[in-house]
């Protein structure tokens, strides 16, 4: 199950479409809102029901990835990616036989427990063999493939609407859609399991470019010691908080917003407005990711958190008046909220160097499960309290803008504490080329 390593002559550039595969199939996580509407009907679900399978995915997400992470460095990336296929697979059929017996805890079971450990394991599964590929490029490369996970949804919303549509949104239609989804995915994250490569000691080097395990390196349970590690935590649950508030309640927003004006937004609008925010979401993944290469990580932060937070302040403040100024603003968000993403395992390799990152990044992934929850609670919570209180349109969103405001300021000033690693963390020369010469044996 270890990934053959490449033969001479192997072109890095295939490394990324493996990677994408699977987060691509993952990235079906972003249109669960798809399968809402049918489970709520077909099932006599609430609404905070037909939540909870996206959003038991999400911790589960988080956990399996602080805790698979450091399993994902020692058995490498086919290993993971065979694990992602099978969990995210699985957790496909079994909702799928939820869906025939009617039997809604299967649903959560299967879709965010079993399939949650998949997107865990999917997601952190190429991230150190594309650092190691690419040393001289670690955004970009990152970058490509999380913008897959970003973009997954552009691919399977559409898609599932049409198969509901076709097979019926009654319980046997959202099984049969649910059996589909879990055979194609399992098709297709195959060839990423097939084709991906670990780089020879010297194969990743190009031209030019750092060696792999050139600087400071840092081991994952000692990276979780540092307080660069937590300030990180803090910087990526603040930005994943800030920009899934807006793309948890995104048509609604839009709507609530104009809803006392002259121009109301309709329905549709609400829907392409949704798909819009997907596409600056993948977008800013290879986009900003790729800028950060050139700039740096830490200065890429300070853009996603300082300007994120005026973007805040200007819909909370002319959101309601110019139809234009909000869509801007709300794309701009969400294209920071998937480079932040992107960035950070470049973050971490720049921190703590490129020996064990696949694992330190899994840790720092529990930020995401925080802010999962954070995020929709605060302007669920706040609009409905508002809603009691009277409010109504852009009024019942002004104090979570202000919240979220905040929210990326305390994250803007953690960044800026983040320094170099002490040299206590340090792996000691000998020992760090005695865990290469392991690593490199393993993975033979």
């Amino acid at each position: 199950m270890r990934p053959p390593v490449a033969p001479p002559g192997w072109s890095r550039w295939l490394v990324p479409p493996a990677a994408l595969s699977v987060h691509l199939s993952i990235g079906q996580a972003y249109a669960w809102s798809v399968f809402k509407p049918p489970l709520e009907s077909a099932l006599h679900l609430s609404g905070t029901q037909s939540a909870l399978p996206f959003q038991l995915g999400i911790v589960m997400l988080g956990l399996s990835a602080a805790f698979g992470g450091t399993l994902v460095e020692r058995n490498g990336p086919r290993w993971a990616m065979t694990v992602a296929l099978v969990c995210f697979s699985s957790g496909f059929l079994i909702a799928a036989l939820g869906a025939a017996i009617s039997q809604y805890w299967l649903i959560v079971f299967g879709y965010g427990f079993v399939g949650g450990i998949g997107l865990g394991i999917g997601y952190i599964s190429p991230v150190s063999t594309l650092i190691k590929w690419f040393p001289d490029r670690p955004g970009m490369a990152t970058g490509i493939a999380i913008m897959g996970f970003g973009g997954g949804a552009l691919i399977a919303s559409p898609w599932s609407a049409q198969m509901l549509e076709s097979f019926g949104s009654d319980s046997d239609g959202i099984a049969l859609a649910f059996l589909v989804h879990g055979l194609t995915y399992a098709a297709f994250m195959s060839l990423g399991v097939f084709l991906v490569r670990v780089p020879r000691t010297e194969g990743a080097r190009t031209p030019g470019a750092p060696g792999t395990l050139d600087g400071p390196q840092v081991s994952a349970r000692a990276a979780v010691r540092t307080p660069q590690f937590w300030c990180l935590w803090i910087v990526l649950c603040m930005n994943v908080t800030a920009g899934i508030g807006i793309l948890e309640k995104a048509a609604p927003m839009i709507t609530d917003f104009f809803s006392d004006t002259s121009t109301p937004v309709s329905a549709a609008a609400a829907a392409g407005f949704v798909a819009l925010l997907s596409a600056a979401n993948m977008a800013g993944r290879i986009g900003w990711s790729s800028a950060s290469d050139l700039i740096g990580r830490k200065n890429v932060y300070r853009v996603y958190l300082g300007v994120g937070a005026l973007m805040y302040l200007l819909i909370a403040q002319f959101g309601d008046a110019s139809k234009p100024l909000f869509v801007v603003c709300a794309l701009v968000i969400l294209s920071f909220y998937g480079g932040g993403f992107a960035t950070i395992p470049a973050y971490l390799k720049d921190l703590f160097g490129a020996y064990q990152v696949g694992a330190i990044h899994g840790r720092l992934l529990t930020a995401w499960s925080t802010a999962g929850v954070l995020g929709p609670l605060i302007v669920n919570w706040v609009a409905d309290r508002q809603e009691e209180a009277g409010m109504s349109g852009a009024g019942l969103y002004g104090l979570s803008l202000t919240i979220m405001i905040g929210l990326l300021i305390v994250g803007f000033v953690a960044n800026e504490f983040v320094r170099p690693v002490h040299a206590r963390h340090h792996i000691p020369a000998p020992r760090e080329a005695a865990h290469d010469g392991t690593d490199q044996h393993a993975a033979q």
